[in-house]
């Protein structure tokens, strides 16, 4: 799974909306979106914020498997 499509899937299974989001990880709407349809790559701190909104490692974000 891209991370992109990870994005997606987080949300909706928690119910949220892109908004939800993009305020709970300190990002703006917009840029959310952009991360969320695959239009650009977060940051290392991004990835982080998003990481610390879902409770989740890094790796598990990212769909990282070894």
């Amino acid at each position: 799974m891209k991370f992109h499509e990870n994005l997606f899937r987080l949300r909706r299974e928690k119910g949220l909306k892109q908004q939800d989001v993009a305020t709970g990880a300190g990002l703006s709407l917009r840029g959310y979106q952009n991360y969320e349809r695959g239009l650009r790559e977060p940051s290392l701190s991004t990835l982080v914020a998003l990481a610390d909104f879902y409770d989740l490692s890094l790796d598990e974000l990212v769909c990282r498997e070894r």
